[in-house]
């Protein structure tokens, strides 16, 4: 299948709101793919390279080649060249690098290189992903979209899915149960804006875990082998040996545990996510040099140690047994039974909104981050955001982009300072701007902002720089006022930056609707030019 096709299909896809038409255009497509060609093309019309890594990115793609005017370029073609790009590495490696990518670009068509610089940067934000593709690729192969969801969850990826159906059929993708090994997309909760809400939408009894502000983690055991998932379901094995440690001494020998790293002080209070993240990077710097006998060259610049602890909330399978379908009251029954009380999240079963309310204002006056209330009926909705789980938090929070960023004046003059806030539309992908704000920034931060944004700039004025929309920033605000004046209809009310999020992407920040939910009913934006 030439790159053209898929180049087609997304420029379709883009340009329709319908969710029935676009997944009728990627379904017509990844039929035509033959077997060698579905899996690029899934993971392409995902929005994603087959390769985690190729070691491109902005600056090297800043200046194209002049593209063909005949599209020639195949799927393998295009995919083998990532390929050898991702396994570069040592000296003239940057240099053989931009000759591939330069050799490559320069193969495609005008319309080929758009559709690749946005798979190399994670931005083609065509209003499809993943969840679409999945729906396309059942229609094209008539398989029950819920099996084939499922399965690409439990795979992790809907390429591994794809490949399955393709090279064993219809009936390989209903049999596919969790793997040791294989991490599981986890699963997710929706948001109410407070404990009596959440209780009303997933009714009572109830449990109430403590919300963990730090790092989430899918930990596996097989025997003696333990390997750790972060949430984007990357091995971060080696930055966690303290939690190795601690699961490799509990009895069950074959288990899936689901929870979250963080650090603990002396007082009983949480350290904040960004010591306890940059804590297990440091711990990655010093497993890759001990290896290489070389942790002399870390010197003073390895902070103070932080003793970082899991705590899990839940359980997805044990001793060759799956959990995913049992109801959450078994899985803590059984948790409960494999795991001490100080490697287990704090719950309380609660009945009334009052009991959730004081769980809830205890947690936060210790420092944590809220709440998480949860049915006890429920089974684990892998890589889903359900109504089974709610979080609470004190405070609105959102995942917004950032589409601009101001220089500041004063103390702040020559940093880039304002950034202007986004979330995605819902129907199409783009940003639609929500307000902006320069609060909750150090002298750190805006060092880095400067330096960050200016990489990613696509134009320029003496006020205002405009960047590609793909960073996330996790923002706090008061509410939400209607307004004219922003093409959503709605302003954020004293938004303030809380940090950054490059665990996530840009597919992954809150949309408009996400947004919206927070004034409640339909309400009509005042006429400000009167």
């Amino acid at each position: 299948m030439l790159l053209d096709r898929l180049a087609e299909t997304w420029t379709a896809v883009a340009a329709t709101r319908s969710r029935n038409a676009k997944r009728d255009l990627l379904a017509a497509t990844l039929a035509d793919a033959g077997p060698d060609d579905l899996e690029i093309a899934v993971s392409y019309l995902g929005g994603a390279l087959r390769q985690r890594r190729t070691g491109l990115g902005w600056r090297g793609l800043a200046e194209l080649p002049e593209p063909a005017a005949t599209p020639i370029l195949t799927l393998l073609e295009v995919d083998a060249a990532f390929e050898l790009m991702a396994g570069l590495s040592g000296p003239g490696s940057s240099t053989r690098r931009t000759a591939v990518a330069a050799e490559l670009f320069g193969q495609a068509t005008a319309r080929e290189q758009a559709f690749l610089r946005g798979l190399v940067l994670g931005d083609l934000r065509q209003g499809a992903m993943d969840a679409l593709v999945q729906e396309g690729l059942a229609k094209a192969y008539a398989v029950d979209p819920a099996v084939l969801r499922r399965a690409a969850m439990l795979l992790s990826s809907t390429t591994e899915a794809a490949r399955l159906l393709v090279r064993e059929g219809r009936d390989a993708l209903a049999a596919v149960g969790p793997t040791v090994g294989t991490g599981v997309q986890p699963m997710l909760a929706a948001s109410a804006p407070d404990p009596s809400s959440a209780l009303a939408k997933v009714g009572s009894p109830a449990y109430a875990d403590v919300k963990l502000d730090g790092i989430r983690v899918q930990v596996h055991r097989l025997g003696d082998e333990v390997r750790i998932f972060s949430r984007s379901l990357d091995d971060i094995t080696e930055r966690l040996p303290e939690v190795v440690e601690a699961v490799r001494e509990l009895p069950a020998r074959e288990l899936v545990l689901d929870g979250e790293v963080l650090a603990l002080r002396q007082d009983g209070r949480p350290e904040a996510f960004q010591l306890i993240a940059a804590q297990a990077a440091t711990q990655a710097a010093v497993t890759q040099v001990a290896a290489a006998d070389q942790s002399a060259q870390l010197g003073t610049q390895v902070p103070e140690s932080l003793a970082l602890r899991a705590f899990f909330f839940d359980l997805l399978y044990l001793d060759g047994r799956s959990l995913l379908e049992a109801p959450l009251r078994d899985r803590i029954a059984e948790l409960e039974r494999q795991l001490p009380a100080e490697l287990r999240v704090e719950r309380a079963l609660v009945d009334t909104a009052d009991e959730l309310a004081a769980f809830f204002d205890a947690a936060v006056a210790r420092g944590f981050e809220g709440v998480v209330v949860k049915a006890p009926d429920a089974g684990y909705a892998a890589g889903r955001r359900q109504a089974s789980w709610v979080k609470v938090k004190p405070r609105h929070t959102f995942d917004l982009l950032v589409t601009g960023v101001e220089w500041g004046y004063g103390r702040r003059q020559g940093w880039l300072s304002n950034i202007h806030l986004a979330a995605r539309d819902e129907r199409t992908g783009e940003p639609v701007m929500l307000g902006k704000t320069f609060k909750g920034m150090t002298d750190e931060l805006l060092r880095w902002q400067t330096e960050h944004f200016s990489s990613i700039a696509t134009e320029r004025t003496d006020h205002v720089v405009t960047v590609e929309p793909t960073t996330v920033v996790e923002i706090a605000c008061d509410g939400l006022q209607v307004s004219t004046r922003y093409p959503g209809g709605v302003a954020l009310r004293f938004a303030r930056v809380l940090r950054y999020r490059p665990d996530k992407t840009a597919a992954e920040a809150d949309t408009l609707a996400d947004v919206k939910r927070l004034l409640g009913p339909p309400v009509e934006a005042p006429d400000e030019t009167s």
